[in-house]
């Protein structure tokens, strides 16, 4: 049965830079959640729509295509950029306590740094899905569902297919918060 790790890993690749194999992550993220049990079913039912929109607004794009609708979205707009620790502290000083902690938590769960910084969504998702569970339910209701709104407020209006995946994520760490990770462990 599928668990915590696979699905935060699985909706991570998606938030990766593309690649030939997208199309892949997509899908394979989807039939990891169409495995999952959850607590509540439409978490579940909605955020496999959600992800059915995405692959539907991007499957017919090449792969150069998709790199330029990632950039666009992530990196060249920063009110949508997948850095929590931006979303969460800006450029202050607590958003370098921010990535040094996270640089400290990718180490202690085994998540292997990418190019990109310790607090990129990527790294973050990989990370909660490696921690105790008591310490990821703080960490997600404390800080990455806050960031995770901060990063829909900028898609508002944009017709973005990546709010589809962003909102999707944000319902499954919701859902993870408010019941024990068991009930995505199946």
């Amino acid at each position: 049965m599928t668990n915590t790790i696979q699905i935060l890993d699985s909706i991570a690749a998606i938030f990766s830079y593309p690649g030939d194999d997208y199309s892949d992550r997509v899908a394979r993220c989807k039939s990891l959640l169409a495995e999952t049990k959850f607590e509540r079913d439409d978490i579940r039912t909605t955020a496999l729509e959600g992800l059915d929109r995405f692959h539907a607004s991007t499957n017919g794009l090449s792969v150069a295509e998709l790199e330029e609708l990632y950039t666009r979205t992530f990196d060249i707009n920063p009110v949508s950029s997948l850095e929590v620790g931006w979303h969460l502290h800006g450029e202050t000083y607590e958003r370098g306590a921010f990535l040094v902690t996270m640089r400290d938590v990718l180490r202690r769960c085994a998540v292997e740094e990418s190019t990109e910084l310790p607090d990129h969504l990527t790294h973050v998702l990989m990370a909660v899905g490696r921690m105790e569970e008591d310490e990821a339910q703080d960490f997600v209701s404390a800080r990455l569902l806050k960031a995770i709104d901060k990063m829909l407020e900028g898609f508002s209006g944009k017709e973005n297919p990546y709010e589809h995946v962003l909102t999707a994520t944000r319902q499954i760490l919701a859902e993870m918060c408010s019941h024990s990770r068991e009930a995505l462990n199946g």
